[in-house]
Parts: structure tokens; sequence; C-alpha cells
């Protein structure tokens, strides 16, 4: 997984300084020692998986309200020992999150390192997200695994549900290649 991992972010075209320095701190983590995927990897962090789903009309994106941090975000998570890839992973999430299992895959959307809080015993660190884009085939959906509430947001709303740039910069970017 990782050499695909690599192979993926070294095809990456960053659309602005703040995801240039977030590829290049990606790069470093991916060809360090040890599992980068790994959950229980806290310094500097681990790699995780998330997707901007566009609704079939192309009119919105699909958030969840996440339940252990109380925000509106795109769903993803973990990626798990059994998942055969950084895609396959994100999938996973997206249907575990918000029963949605077709959709059609929009590649490599994003990448994004954030800060996660410190939960149960895991101390706060680093998120290394890598963000897929996708288009449901339809539009019912329903909260699943670590989900309070889950809505198509239409892309002119989203700011308003989550004003940051995180979740408000892939969402443009999603609404650009759906439209």
């Amino acid at each position: 997984m990782l050499a695909d991992l690599i192979a993926l972010l070294e095809a990456f075209t960053p659309p602005d300084p703040r995801q240039a320095s977030n590829l290049r701190r990606m790069l470093d983590l991916a060809r360090s020692e040890g599992d980068p995927t790994s959950r229980h990897l806290f310094d500097p962090g681990h790699f995780t998986a998330s997707g901007f789903v566009a609704s079939p009309n192309g009119a919105g994106v699909l958030l969840v309200h996440h339940q252990k941090i109380g925000k509106w975000l795109q769903p993803g998570g973990h990626i798990e020992p059994g998942d055969s890839s950084i895609e396959q992973a994100t999938r996973r999430e997206v249907e575990e999150e918000t029963g949605l299992a077709d959709f059609d895959s929009l590649g490599l959307l994003d990448i994004d390192i954030h800060q996660f809080p410190a939960w149960g015993s895991d101390p706060a660190h680093r998120h290394f997200d890598v963000r897929y884009g996708f288009r449901a085939k339809t539009g019912i959906v329903e909260a699943g695994d670590g989900t309070l509430d889950i809505r198509w947001i239409p892309f002119n709303e989203v700011a308003r549900w989550n004003a940051e740039v995180s979740v408000t910069r892939p969402s443009k970017a999603l609404q650009t290649l759906v439209r």
C-alpha cells in the first residue's frame, strides 16, 4: 500500500502553497520507517482517508455530523490493516458512515494535515488526510458508524455548516469537477 500511496501523492499537483507544503510533509511521512497508516502512530501522526461525495445531480456534497468532535465534516477515518489501498479505505469509510455504496470515483481531490483532539487514551495528534472525490449514484443515505446525522449540503451553503478551509476548499474543488 505504501508504494501506491507514494505514487498517488507524487502524481498530485498541489493547487496552492498550503497543499504543496502538506504534500512534502506527507511524502516524508510515507517514506519514513514504520507504518504511517497505523492509527497508533501519534508522532508526527498518521494517514487517514476521507471522501467528498457529490450528490447525484451535482448540486451538493455529503457531510456527516461527526460524533467524536461534534462538527459537520466529510465522511472518513482510519486506514485499517485489511484495506488494500487508500481509495478502498476511503470507500469503506464512506459506506460505514453513510450507508452509501454506489458511487463513482473522481480521483484524488485534496490533501490536508489537521490536528485531531485527544480522545480516550489517544493523545491529540495529526491526521495526514488523503481525500478522494466521488459522485453518488443515489441520494439515499443513512447515518452510520460514528455519525450523529447526515445531510446533502448545497455547495453554496457548505461554509454555513463548516467554514474551515479544510472542508470548504475540497468542496469547491468537487463542485468544479461535477458541474
